[in-house]
């Protein structure tokens, strides 16, 4: 065994200079990648209306526009529960501060870590900084809106482009494959656009079923604005693992702090453990399948290196990424122990046959 001191520098120099060129350009890429997600989608959409006979440009604005009403139904409806639940929020903001100071003057009392402290003062001061930060915090929210809308805008232009010149991006990439290896370099490229489009579209469809269900779980249950709470947790699995835990904590805090018994809190968490045993065992392999083949260890580490470089959008957008990477590292010999790292893919060998990738390299050592 041999190890090349120079090629390990080349590739631990490049991985640096990705992570760099990845953080120093989110702004651009961040709506870049969400922009090619939504075109994947969207590119059927578009397909339909140009057999329709409407004419390249019309039909790619036609596809963005039904994104665009489906997107801001959306939003006008949390928009009215929100609004129709904003007494609840102020209360449950007020009774929230109330047990923070209660536990902080419960643990003072017990480990004495600051002498004569009273819930009273403490109050008053918790009060006070809340004043004093709103100037900030109000400033820091126009700041996050301004880039929010303007990076969505952004977003609509590139899936724009997307839609409308991916004949041409096709073909740019086809100039990259040997003449010999054009049909299998198409293939690669239509398998990539497959893998994103089933799994943002699987994953959309989920969101609906599973906000269905804890919608109607949370009105039988009889917690308010059941339809916010119950699209918001199934909105935020999109976020691999954490983001259905997080989903559940957020009605069940809500319902803990809004009724009196405790059987509401715990009929809550009961629910959504209920959807997540039946979503994670029955309707994720069913209707997302193996569009991302991607096994757990990859996916665990996808979803914190993608929070650590771009955040929440990271999290969301470096796993189906790394099922695109898993299908790049099939095609091409001196990347497929990476893809077999990635997950346990197939792919088609020289006659044509679906063939593992474990036995294929295991083929190749024995030849050797």
């Amino acid at each position: 065994m041999k190890v090349s001191f120079q090629n390990a520098f080349f590739t631990l120099a490049f991985i640096a200079l990705l992570i760099a060129f990845l953080v120093l350009a989110k702004s651009i890429l961040i709506p870049l990648g969400i922009a090619l997600l939504l075109a994947f989608i969207l590119f059927p959409v578009h397909k339909k209306f140009m057999k329709w006979g409407i004419g390249n440009i019309l039909a790619a604005f036609l596809s963005i526009l039904l994104l665009i009403i489906i997107i801001g139904g959306g939003i006008t409806f949390f928009s009215a529960e929100i609004i129709a639940l904003s007494d609840e929020i102020s209360n449950f903001g007020k009774k929230l501060t109330t047990l923070s100071t209660d536990l902080i003057v419960f643990v003072n009392k017990n480990i004495s870590l600051v002498d004569d402290l009273e819930k009273d003062q403490l109050l008053k001061d918790l009060k006070s900084w809340f004043k004093d930060s709103a100037g900030s915090l109000l400033g820091g929210t126009f700041n996050s809106t301004a880039n929010f809308f303007t990076g969505m805008i952004t977003m609509f232009i590139y899936m724009f482009l997307f839609l409308i010149y991916h004949k041409g991006l096709v073909r740019a990439f086809m100039k990259f494959s040997p003449a010999e290896q054009k049909k299998q370099f198409f293939n690669m490229l239509k398998e990539i656009q497959q893998v994103g489009q089933k799994y943002l579209s699987g994953m959309l469809i989920l969101i609906v079923i599973l906000g269905f269900a804890n919608s109607i779980g949370l009105w039988i249950i009889g917690i308010d604005s059941p339809f916010l709470f119950g699209f918001l947790a199934a909105s935020l699995s999109i976020i691999p693992y954490i983001g259905t835990t997080l989903g559940a904590t957020i009605p069940v805090l809500y319902a803990f702090m809004s009724h009196d018994s405790l059987f509401i809190p715990l009929a809550v968490a009961i629910l959504f453990w209920a959807v997540q045993l039946i979503e994670s065992n029955f309707l994720s392999p069913k209707i997302v399948g193996n569009s991302v083949n991607v096994n757990a260890f990859a996916a665990i580490l996808s979803l914190i290196i993608g929070a650590s470089i771009w955040g929440v959008a990271g999290m969301v957008l470096f796993l189906p990424f790394a099922a695109m990477l898993k299908v790049i590292c099939e095609e091409y010999e001196p990347l497929q122990p990476l893809a077999l790292l990635i997950g346990n893919a197939n792919f088609q060998d020289g006659d044509g046959h679906k063939k593992g990738l474990y036995k294929r390299l295991k083929e190749k050592f024995k030849s050797n």
